[in-house]
């Protein structure tokens, strides 16, 4: 417990400051850069992490063909492809599964028994971290037409996220019994999860009152439940994948919570939900 408040106290005033700076930054436009800096590493920290966990599993991913496409398909989310070029960043997609497909046909040429496991491995780890991840990054850069709304939709995205998700850590920690999922996470509960819900609404809520107005509490609750109940099932999911890989958490680099992967996991489904809601909504 002592190692997890540590690690927080030192890692969250540095992705708070990365995600406010830019509104108060008038005068340098490159303010965006530190959060897209951040993102960066913490991507190639968890597609680390994922290629570690098919290793032991001896899925013979392509570490090196999978950190060739999530970079082409981060630089395209840095740029916005998803609203300013979504024909290009589609075309990147399929040209990333093609790159795949072509150059494990050659690496496997000699035994193609691996061939289809080493292909999924390797397309999961681009399509899975980088880009469900980028739409994270495309929050910071896709929204310079109005000017702050970028920098309240990903106080909102990480405050209602992670809110939600110590909400359901503390919970289940004091009053959890009835197991959600043991055979993928043992440690999950009903309690745990009711408890992550009633954050995630509260920290909508919260953000509406605080720094959101424009997103008023009857839509900033519901989508603080949506955030909250689809980080429980990528929270899920990746146990799943540590489980198969028989590891309590993807790595150990950050005390107390594991690895890069183990706090994106919550995020990464939530955060194209929230990039297309905010599209959509502000149009």
């Amino acid at each position: 417990m002592k190692s997890r408040l540590i690690t927080a106290a030192i890692a969250l005033p540095i992705l708070i400051f990365s995600i406010v700076y830019p509104a108060y930054a008038d005068a340098f436009p490159q303010a965006d850069l530190l959060f897209v800096a951040i993102a960066a590493f913490a991507f190639g920290a968890g597609l680390f992490e994922f290629f570690t966990l098919t290793k032991k599993l001896e899925l013979k991913a392509d570490a090196g063909i999978g950190y060739a496409g999530a970079a082409l398909l981060f630089v395209l989310f840095v740029l916005d492809a998803p609203s300013e070029g979504p024909d290009i960043l589609l075309a990147a997609c399929a040209f990333c599964v093609a790159m795949v497909v072509v150059t494990q046909t050659f690496r496997f040429r000699e035994d193609f028994s691996k061939m289809l496991s080493g292909i999924g491995a390797t397309l999961i780890g681009i399509f899975y971290v980088a880009f469900l991840g980028g739409y994270i990054v495309a929050m910071r850069t896709g929204f310079d037409s109005d000017p702050g709304l970028s920098t309240k939709l990903l106080a909102f995205f990480f405050l209602t996220g992670m809110g939600s998700d110590v909400g359901a850590y503390f919970t289940g920690r004091a009053i959890g019994k009835h197991k959600m999922s043991p055979s993928i996470s043992p440690n999950k509960t009903w309690e745990g999860f009711a408890g992550g819900i009633l954050l995630g609404a509260g920290f909508g809520a919260l953000s509406t009152l605080w720094f959101f107005p424009e997103l008023p509490y009857q839509v900033s609750v519901p989508l603080g439940i949506v955030i909250a109940a689809v980080g429980v099932l990528g929270d899920l999911a990746e146990s799943a994948m540590k489980r198969a890989a028989k590891s309590k958490d993807a790595a150990s680099v950050l005390p107390g919570h594991g690895g890069f992967l183990d706090r994106l996991d919550s995020l990464l489904f939530n955060a194209p939900i929230v990039y297309y809601f905010a599209k959509v909504y502000f149009g």
